[in-house]
């Protein structure tokens, strides 16, 4: 990893939620000014809120690049729309929720605003990349950054690569994530890609687990931990993650890889009462 890489001076960032807005935290925070789309106004405010605490943070821990004393509205904005854009972003990274037919729609209007040369990515944790890349009349300048949750703490990005991404837009990504202080992994496009694929299927192994009786999930959490140097077990993983989301996931690649993917009867129940993880204050644990 470079030390000497630059993040892009504009970024745009599509969708202000927990993902969005650490991606515009973290590309904030290596010197970048960005600017964040979200339409939903008390989700405008939120995202500004994490963003300015975290910077805040940032500064107070010498980690903020350039003068310490600036505010968040000086490096980050939230508009309503897409067509507020800046045209000289040099990447716009889409954070939306895993909805295909939503991703495609608003990477199609922000290649329309952006100029030609700027890379287009999505931060999908399993949808196809070479799916949304159709959606698009420059498909080269487009690939997959998958970031990971908490962002601005996570050490990884994981790039997918479509079947056109030039490998201009390749290095682009791999540069940035460098300068994010992050490390890539270059993957082509599959299904789950190789993050999500490896651990949905430790997660749900974990959730049949917990559904046959055979342990507790604080004990099989333990044994991942400490028996295989887990930093953190795969049911509280699943909790921080988001139960609904990981149940998307599971849906979408029981779909394209078969029965071993099939979504657990205890996920389905838990995502149907609302126990979500950490984002509702329980899952297989309760979050304070």
């Amino acid at each position: 990893m470079t030390s000497a890489a630059t993040p892009p001076p504009v970024v745009g960032v599509v969708g202000g939620g927990r993902m969005g807005a650490g991606v515009a935290q973290s590309f904030a925070s290596a010197g970048s000014r960005v600017v964040v789309v979200e339409r939903d106004g008390s989700a405008a405010a939120a995202a500004m809120e994490r963003i300015t605490t975290g910077l805040r943070r940032a500064a107070e821990r010498g980690t903020l690049a350039g003068p310490s004393d600036l505010d968040a509205p000086d490096l980050v904005a939230v508009v309503s729309s897409v067509a507020e854009l800046p045209h000289d972003a040099d990447l716009v990274v889409e954070a939306v929720p895993e909805d295909a037919a939503l991703k495609a729609e608003l990477l199609a209007a922000a290649e329309d605003v952006v100029h030609d040369e700027c890379v287009l990515a999505s931060n999908t944790s399993s949808l196809s990349v070479t799916e949304l890349a159709a959606a698009l009349r420059r498909p080269g300048r487009f690939l997959g950054m998958h970031f990971f949750n908490p962002v601005p703490v996570s050490a990884l990005v994981e790039l997918v690569l479509a079947p056109g991404t030039t490998d201009a837009t390749r290095a682009a990504a791999v540069r940035w994530t460098h300068a994010l202080g992050k490390q890539d992994v270059v993957v082509k496009d599959s299904p789950g890609f190789a993050s999500s694929r490896l651990g949905l299927a430790l997660g749900l192994e974990a959730i049949r687990m917990v559904e046959e009786g055979v342990a507790d999930p604080e004990a099989i959490d333990t044994a991942m931990r400490l028996g295989y140097r887990h930093p953190m077990g795969p049911l509280r993983l699943t909790d921080v993650v988001g139960l609904d989301v990981r149940l998307a996931i599971a849906e979408h690649l029981h779909t394209t890889l078969g029965e071993r993917f099939a979504p657990p009867r205890l996920l389905r129940e838990k995502v149907a009462r609302g126990e979500l993880g950490r984002k509702t204050g329980q899952g297989f644990y309760r979050w304070q």
